[in-house]
């Protein structure tokens, strides 16, 4: 490649011969993710009139002009470019790496230590892959399936907890003042409120709004959304519905209903109607599905 080639590129000065075979080049492709980065990055905020004041004053000044050599031109162009490719190089080192699900999707997700991940619907996890070896942290919010590898440690931190986990499989739910820690195999250390607890397989975390319970799972189980299904033990209509939203894509309407009372039961996350039956049949609640939104209502409800 030619040594010019980069100040023609970024001055949109190449022809299409010269911008054919520069395309061609190993450092192409370098220099444009850093240009499409470096695009995204804004200039700080500053006062107008006080600049206008100080263009105004210098106006008045009646400075010396000094014209710049070519060379001294070519000079001050390499610099620019060079802080702008060190810069965007650091930036660029140090972006995590970053997963998100909408409505109704899973993911999943291999970590550098060839631990598994599968995301819930509606959740958001990540963590550094540069640093891994260094950090091993995790950011969750929403729900995941932790399959870690055998011998690995890494942490799962959420707004409402920490997850420590050595070889282990586990699930870990954490939405607004929702937060569920299920070990299926080997042990977690889960930290909430400060308080630090061990959490064996089979057994399981809970706390809403505060209130901590405990519960049991299967052994060497999965939890039942990998299963294409959603399921409750004592846990308030609320969080309920929000999970059937969130996993069937539609708006949920209440109309007389107490959100509060307490539902133990299953549904189907990927049929719809059997979902609607299996929640308002158990709590003798009527619905209506019309296009993307479902309306619940009790039985005095007009």
């Amino acid at each position: 490649m030619q040594e010019n080639y980069l100040a023609k590129w970024l001055n949109n000065e190449l022809s299409e011969a010269e911008l054919s075979e520069f395309k061609t080049s190993e450092e192409y492709a370098t220099y444009q993710r850093i240009l499409e980065t470096s695009s995204t990055l804004e200039a700080p905020s500053f006062d107008e009139e006080r600049a206008w004041e100080a263009i105004v004053t210098r106006r008045a000044e009646r400075p010396k002009v000094i014209t710049l050599s070519p060379f001294k031109t070519f000079l001050r162009i390499a610099a620019v470019i060079a802080v702008l490719l060190t810069g965007s190089y650091f930036y660029l080192s140090t972006l995590d790496e970053s997963f998100t699900t909408d409505y109704a999707e899973t993911k999943e997700i291999v970590l550098p230590d060839n631990s598994e991940i599968i995301l819930n619907a509606e959740s958001q996890l990540s963590f550094s892959e540069k640093n891994w070896d260094k950090e091993r942290n995790i950011s969750l919010s929403g729900e995941a399936f932790f399959k870690v590898a055998k011998g690995e440690k890494f942490t799962v931190e959420t707004e409402q907890g920490t997850v420590t986990v050595l070889g282990t499989q586990f699930n870990v739910e954490n939405r607004g003042d929702f937060f569920e820690v299920s070990c299926f195999e080997g042990l977690v250390s889960v930290t909430f409120n400060g308080k630090e607890m061990k959490l064996a397989a089979g057994n399981s975390f809970v706390a809403i709004n505060g209130e901590e319970t405990k519960s049991t799972v299967a052994k060497n189980g999965q939890p039942s959304w990998m299963k294409n299904e959603s399921s409750f033990k004592s846990i308030p209509l609320k969080y309920v519905l929000e999970e059937f939203q969130r996993q069937h894509n539609l708006t949920v309407q209440l109309k007389n209903i107490d959100t509060s009372q307490l539902f133990t039961g299953t549904f189907s996350n990927s049929d719809t109607d059997l979902a609607l039956r299996s929640i308002s049949v158990p709590l003798q609640i009527k619905f209506k599905l019309e296009g993307n939104k479902v309306l619940f209502y009790g039985e005095s409800a007009p």
